[in-house]
């Protein structure tokens, strides 16, 4: 294993392949030119020599296929001899090698029966040692070429991830579309596939065509060369049909993966699509973008019908040529002493070449897979091959001893590399002194956390630089530089590790107790030492049993642990409710005592205390200066900090000294609320997670940054791998399906199989059928009547043409019958499957075992796995069947003892071929499993590059990977270890069986006297016959995955929604449901958690046409009541009344149609902007645009519209452009395209900065108009004027009334409004 002791060295030097690149700069890799051997350009001296000689060993092997041909076909012509007794026996020269073929002429009987014994001998014995000696050699071949691919890919591996985390933020913006998780696993099993075992085997099968046409050329010329004739048909057909199969396998991929998308975009955005009732429409789009997957399939079948229609035609043709033609060169040499052609050279040139052909025709399916690799392969290459610009991992650049902290920004252009048409900084120029705290404010877009990525050298500016105590940042060495600072960002990403894990992050030479120095700065270590198991207490995925607050405080802490001289927030508290925010904000003010600050923030209540207030419009400094001082100006700034008090000012100076002076007297009282609220964080925690179900898409997707797309689906991805590994500890038993079952989910399509099982069997008669007519014509050999021969030859030539046009038709129709009845069922499987899905209530999706990923796995692994045992399959198997029992049949008739020993070596014989098919699949899917387990560290880090930079966490993923792929390397090689083995076996069973059959056979025909035709129609017709079975079993696919998958199909077209759903009655209609709202004594609990109740007998009116604000910390069930009124839950006790009915009473969709949702993170579908905003009615099928346009300019969004190049018909990609605010108002034109009696505002604003909240907050005053409305606000300053506000706290109210009173009471409400506010 020299190869794995060289690697240490191989992974440090990976300069050595790069350095031709290093003066090219970034565009000149994609246009790099790679050749095929390029693929093994990560392969040792060693490791080439070893792929040389397992290509020699392969070619070895391939010589034994013309030897068994040549000994079968010498033995068959001694039969034929030793039977006409005058003349001299034809020369042999392989089974004299065994001690048969003696040279007779003119022999006695009883000197001919002890040749044909010793003959049998000699064909028994040679058989059996090519056999040993091939499977001997294909093991070492396959096993060889195997290893040095497993070791090239392990490389591979490592270096792809090194060269991906080396690259910088440019590259990873503008290549979101290619999803790393995939091409870590597949495009690596892609190359794997092109230059492991294949190499060899596709030697061996190339090798063996060469080898057959060089045996028959020895053999007899002239027969050849007609007979090869035939041959490029052959190959041609065999070629054809792959190439065929495999472009349209393609575009039915690509249309199953369209349906696939929208499946995964409906069931992420489930809660969506239940509030518009948009259920018949996502049916529909389904439907839609299954047709042209039926088509294409339908074509497949049919295409591949009609190649291996026409190949077996030719095949049979081919023998009837040889036929007709063979036996007028074996009757002119008869009476020659030294004969050229006898029934030997007949044999040997026809198999020679057909099984050559074959072979030839079975390794383009084979050479596919080196054209797909090298694909793959050149994809991976080029990002291995090129050069980051900001490299994390490179040694040079400036490592400065000490530094004060001096920040200067300089004249700064900028425009992110994904949206090169947008010039983000014009020209911005900012001093920062050491130590001081300065702040970033202005509208969403301005630029203000494009400062903070270009200080973290995530990009480069155009023109200008940024100064670091008077060096350019692109003098110092990248590593370093992001070690001195600390970062905390609006989403933090946690890694799924403990809590002091993620603390270390930070500093991965912290000790315990710099981590709980930090965390107590951080305030953050006293819930911590509350948690069960403290610092190692799970975070979850990216954090997920935090809440937001906690997860926030967690991140401070892992910023400061690394004791940075410049700590930059970037909106670190706009995703938090009053009290976290409160805490937070005290953990930052304390954590910028020290360093250098820079502070991104939309709240202005948050950056009041900095030295210096930088207000950035249109990527200017537009003013700058302290609180005071640009307060005093009454610019910009003074401007915004009314907006954000917005009816404050209006009402006169004095409210603001009284606040002040209250301010100062609720200090006290705010503590106690801290303390107190310090217990409920535990209790809230529970709650918090629910939270973060409840907002539909989870809030672990809200992104900082708009350029980190694939985050978003690698978190849904990465949860659904997470419910995988939780889901391995009990298995869930499978329901059981008889085959009975499986056959009938194909009954509609009954037709189509049982004409293609009289094609099956039509196609499966004829290889017996072949069988017992080749017999025949040897049979006609042995005749000394020259003209009977020459006219019974060209009547069997005549059958070998008809056999030919029955297989050709057979195969065609079966082929194309059967796709077609699969296809058909597949299609109407997916239907009925997405459509029991959308109906189920929105619990059904809470549940971990229907994640999205699991449902859409569900829905697209399982109705095609059904569809691979029913159809096509069950052709076969027929096909199969028939064959054995026609041989069985014309064996028992000829020679009952040689067909019972014969039927033994059968199940040899399919064995062996059926295991080489299974154990393909089989080790794949393994293997494939133990690579996604290793990848997930990677995509894991992928996902999360800003942070893993940001962290300099490179080299330690790297590690991490690298001892995960190690132990995924050696759960590979053990899977490979039998290959060969299986391969060998394949190929070897068919001659031992020959052997067996003929040395037996020979014994009967020398002591029995049986005729010696009748053991070869005998081997033929089983033999062959078993051979095929043997290929037809490999290729079809399994039907245990079958059934299994039609267990769970079956499971699922019975569930039926738990939500009763009423039908319409006179005291339910839609006009009912606008009335007042009132919940009594409302009790509930998330199904999915049982023991933690949030709602505690809720009582709550909600009067028609008013405005209720519903506030409190998170957890305390704000959001739980908004979503028992959308009944996506229905309440466990109590109920939720509209005009005294019941909400249960209602039929959903009746109910649904009054109600206009608006929730926190707006779902937006992959259609155009008019499509998403006319989802919003979905009863009817056309809103016209009039509508639409006018709900846009009543959500103050049609400006921002029109002004797209493609105005309405943009489409709004998973990776939308589209800022938060935009995509907010598209949600509420959306909602009021449906002119609902309700709104509902689910914390509607409070991911917005200033500027598009005051646009967003004017468009949902207008739309609150003559409405009932409902909000949620985490932001007090937008609910002051609700006509009534209640406060939650743990799942009951307990205060409600107007701003004012409630501000009078002085309570709750009013301390966390205090909490908010701008110090005057």
């Amino acid at each position: 294993m020299p190869a794995l002791k060289k690697r240490d060295t191989t992974l440090p030097d990976l300069g050595d392949f790069r350095v031709e690149k290093a003066k090219g700069d970034a565009t000149t890799d994609t246009d790099k030119k790679y050749s095929f051997f390029d693929l093994f350009r990560y392969s040792t001296v060693v490791e080439r020599f070893l792929i040389v000689f397992s290509m020699i060993v392969a070619t070895l092997a391939s010589i034994l296929i013309p030897y068994f041909i040549v000994i079968y076909g010498e033995f068959t012509s001694l039969l034929i001899d030793r039977a006409v007794v005058e003349g001299t026996s034809s020369p042999t020269f392989i089974l004299a090698l065994f001690g048969g073929g003696k040279r007779l002429t003119n022999a006695s009987d009883e000197e001919n029966r002890q040749a044909i014994i010793d003959d049998s001998v000699a064909f028994g014995i040679a058989s059996l040692v090519g056999s040993v000696v091939l499977l001997v050699l294909m093991l070492i071949a396959i096993d060889i070429s195997n290893r040095v691919a497993l070791n090239q890919i392990n490389r591979i591996r490592k270096l792809f991830l090194e060269a991906i985390l080396r690259q910088d933020m440019s590259w990873y913006d503008t290549t979101s579309g290619t999803n790393f998780a995939s091409k870590m696993t597949e495009d690596l099993d892609k190359v794997k596939e092109g230059i492991g075992e294949k190499v060899a085997i596709v030697t061996f099968l190339f090798m063996t065509f060469v080898m057959g046409i060089v045996a028959s050329f020895i053999y007899g010329w002239k027969l050849t060369l007609v007979v090869l004739t035939c041959s490029p048909f052959i190959i041609l057909a065999t070629a054809m049909v792959a190439k065929i199969q495999s472009s349209l396998a393609e575009k039915e991929l690509k249309a199953y993966s369209d349906a696939g998308t929208v499946a995964e975009e409906v069931f992420s955005g489930i809660r969506t699509v239940f509030a518009f009732s948009g259920e018949r429409k996502e049916n529909e789009r389904f439907s839609k973008l299954l047709i042209p997957a039926e088509a294409t399939g339908r074509k497949k079948g049919l295409y591949s019908g009609i190649g291996a229609g026409v190949m077996w035609l030719i095949i049979y043709c081919c023998i009837a040529l040889a036929v007709w033609y063979g036996v007028n060169l074996i009757l002119d040499d008869r009476g020659k002493e030294d004969r050229q052609y006898t029934p030997a050279v007949l044999v040997i040139v026809l198999f020679a070449v057909i099984m050559g052909a074959q072979n030839l025709g079975f390794s383009s399916p084979h050479v596919d897979s080196f054209a797909v690799a090298f694909g793959a392969a050149r994809n991976l290459f080029r990002i291995i091959d090129r050069k980051s610009e900001i490299d994390p991992l490179d040694e040079s650049g400036l490592k400065p001893e000490g530094i004060t902290g001096r920040l200067r920004f300089e004249d700064i252009h900028f425009r992110y590399p994904s949206r090169p048409d947008v010039e983000i900084l014009k020209g911005l120029t900012v001093d920062v002194e050491p130590g001081q705290t300065v702040a970033f404010v202005g509208a969403s877009g301005c630029g203000k956390s494009t400062v903070i990525q270009l200080m973290q050298r995530f990009y480069d500016p155009e023109q200008g630089q940024v100064l670091l105590d008077g060096r350019d940042l692109r003098s110092l060495n990248v590593g370093w530089l992001r070690s001195q600072i600390g970062v905390v960002g609006q989403e933090p990403v946690l890694f799924a590790t403990t809590i002091g894990e993620n603390i270390r992050f930070g500093n991965p030479l912290a000790t315990q107790s710099d981590i709980e120095r930090a965390a107590r700065n951080a305030n953050c270590h006293e819930f911590i030492t509350k948690l069960p198991k403290g610092y190692d207490t799970q975070v979850g995925e990216r954090g997920a049993q935090m809440s937001g607050g906690q997860k926030q405080r967690i991140a401070i802490a892992r910023a400061l642990v690394r004791n940075p001289k410049i700590l930059l927030l970037d909106e670190a508290t706009s995703a938090l409710d009053p009290t976290s925010e409160k805490r937070v904000q005290d953990a930052l003010e304390l954590a910028s005592q020290g360093p250098t600050t820079l502070v991104v923030a939309h709240r202005l209540s948050t950056v009041t205390n900095a030295d210096k207030i930088v207000f950035v419009k249109d990527g200017k400094v537009a003013e700058q200066g302290t609180h005071d001082e640009l307060m005093d100006r009454g610019g910009l700034y003074y401007d915004l900090v009314n907006i954000t008090r917005r009816k404050e000012a209006t009402e006169g100076a004095d409210e603001t000294a009284g606040s002040v002076a209250k301010l100062a007297l609720t200090k006290g009282r705010e503590d106690d609320i801290m303390v107190a609220d310090d217990d409920d964080e535990l209790e809230e925690d529970e709650e918090y997670e629910e939270d973060i179900d409840e907002t539909g898409a989870a809030a672990a997707e809200v992104n900082s940054s708009k350029d980190d797309v694939f985050s978003v689906t690698s978190a849904s991805k990465r949860r659904s791998q997470r419910r995988k590994k939780k889901k391995k500890q009990p298995k869930p038993e499978e329901p059981k399906v008889s085959f009975m079952q499986l056959m009938k989910l194909n009954a509609p399509e009954w037709r189509y199989i049982v004409w293609g099982c009289i094609a099956s069997i039509m196609h499966g008669i004829t290889f017996p059928l072949w069988g017992l007519f080749f017999g025949d014509f040897f049979g006609i050999l042995s005749n000394s009547d020259e003209d009977l021969v020459r006219h019974e030859g060209n009547n069997i030539s005549y059958i070998f043409i008809g056999i030919g046009l029955m297989a050709g038709v057979g195969t065609m129709m079966q082929s194309y019958l059967f796709t077609t009845a699969g296809v058909k069922m597949t299609t109407r499987l997916r239907k009925t499957a997405f459509k029991t899905i959308v109906a189920q209530e929105v619990a059904f999706f809470d549940d971990e075992r229907n994640s999205v990923g699991a449902l859409c796995a569900r829905l697209a692994g399982d109705c095609s796995n059904v569809q691979g045992a029913t159809g096509a399959r069950v052709g076969i198997m027929l096909q199969a069947v028939v064959t054995l029992a026609v041989g069985m049949l014309i064996g028992f008739i000829y020679s009952w003892q040689q067909t019972l020993l014969t039927t033994v070596t059968l199940p040899l014989l399919c064995l062996s071929v059926y295991l080489e098919g299974r154990f393909i699949a089989k080790s794949a899917q393994s293997a494939k499993a133990a690579v996604e387990e290793a990848s997930q560290v990677a995509v894991e880090a992928i996902a999360n590059i800003r942070t893993v930079n940001g962290l300099g966490l490179e080299q330690q993923v790297l590690e991490r990977y690298v001892r995960q792929i190690d132990q995924v390397n050696i759960a590979c090689r053990r899977k490979v270890r039998f290959r060969g083995l299986v391969f060998g076996l394949g190929q070897t069973a068919p001659f031992l069986a020959y052997g067996v059959s003929l040395y037996y056979g020979g014994l009967l025909v020398a002591n029995d006297g049986l005729p010696y035709e009748d053991i070869i129609k005998v081997a033929e017709a089983l033999i062959f016959g078993s051979w095929m079975l043997g290929q037809a079993l490999a290729y079809a696919p399994n039907v245990n995955d079958a059934i299994i998958s039609a267990g769970r199909l079956m499971k699922l077209f019975e569930q039926t929604p738990k939500q009763p759903n009423p039908p319409l009655n006179p005291y339910n209609t839609a006009e009912k449901s606008e009335g007042d709202i009132v919940y009594e004594n409302v009790r509930f609990e998330y199904p999915t958690r049982k023991d933690t109740p949030i709602l505690h007998g809720l009582n709550l009116t909600i009067k028609k046409n008013t405005t209720v604000a519903l506030v409190g910390p998170s957890g305390s069930g704000k959001s739980t009541c908004v979503q028992l009124l959308l009944r996506y839950y229905d309440p466990v006790s109590g109920s939720v009344n509209l005009s005294g009915v019941p909400s249960t009473d209602f039929p959903l969709d009746t109910l649904r149609s009054k109600l206009g949702l608006v929730s926190q993170e707006p779902v937006l579908f992959d259609r155009t902007i008019a499509e998403n905003i006319a989802y919003g009615n979905n009863f009817r099928d056309d809103v016209p645009m009039q509508e639409i346009i006018e709900a846009s300019k009543k959500a103050n969004i049609h400006n921002f519209i029109s002004s797209l190049p493609m105005g309405y018909e943009t489409r709004v990609g998973k990776t939308s452009q589209l800022s938060g605010g935009q995509k907010q108002r598209i949600a509420i034109a959306r909602a009021l395209v449906r002119n609902p009696k309700i709104l509902i505002l689910d914390e509607a604003t409070s991911a917005l900065d200033l500027e598009s909240e005051k646009v967003v907050q004017q468009a949902l005053d207008e739309a609150r108009a003559g409405r009932t409305c409902v909000t949620i606000a985490h932001r007090l300053s937008t609910v002051r004027d609700a006509d009534l506000i209640c406060v939650l706290k743990r799942g009951v109210v307990v205060e409600q009334g107007t701003h004012d009173h409630l501000m009078a009471l002085n309570g709750i409400y009013a301390n966390l409004y205090m909490m908010q506010q701008v110090a005057g």
